[in-house]
């Protein structure tokens, strides 16, 4: 017959078995393909990024062009930074990817995303020091729709009163 729980504790002492406590502490197994590279799709906005990151120099190459060349403003290329800065993992990697849709702005953000969830399938121990950060959620907001009878989103037509 099962056992009566009556505190949180109790219930962590049920659960916990030499087993389940190093499940939890070992790291997932690293995804990395027969040529050594980890890929991951990142998100944002209309922009989606596909990216593989094997171990390298630091040069990034986006849709066949160097990042200074794709990315001309410096805000995008230190976005793009953010995870290597986080994890100390700066010129380690070499990144090659391919983004589509929506503009500079979002297509900063989908490579960002990409890179951070790569990086966490190539190392799996990445992985808390970036969702701490923030890097591996995807950004939700997305453009409104225009409704019928507005201007805009929800910009109203001018008011004439004659």
């Amino acid at each position: 017959m099962a056992t009566t729980l009556t505190s949180l504790a109790d219930l962590k002492q049920a659960g916990t078995t030499p087993a389940a406590a190093a499940a939890v502490d070992a790291p997932a197994e690293p995804k990395i393909d027969s040529l050594g590279r980890a890929y991951a799709t990142g998100k944002r906005k209309d922009a989606v990024a596909r990216v593989w990151i094997k171990p390298g120099t630091g040069k990034i190459t986006v849709n066949g062009r160097e990042l200074a060349v794709y990315f001309a403003r410096p805000v995008l290329r230190m976005m793009i930074d953010q995870p290597f800065l986080i994890t100390n993992r700066r010129e380690q990697f070499d990144v090659v990817c391919t983004v589509s849709g929506g503009g500079l702005s979002g297509q900063a953000g989908a490579l960002r995303h990409g890179i951070s969830k790569a990086l966490t399938y190539y190392e799996p121990g990445l992985r808390p020091p970036l969702k701490a950060a923030g890097l591996l959620t995807r950004d939700p907001r997305v453009v409104e729709r225009k409704k019928y009878g507005k201007a805009k989103a929800r910009r109203s037509f001018q008011f004439s009163k004659r």
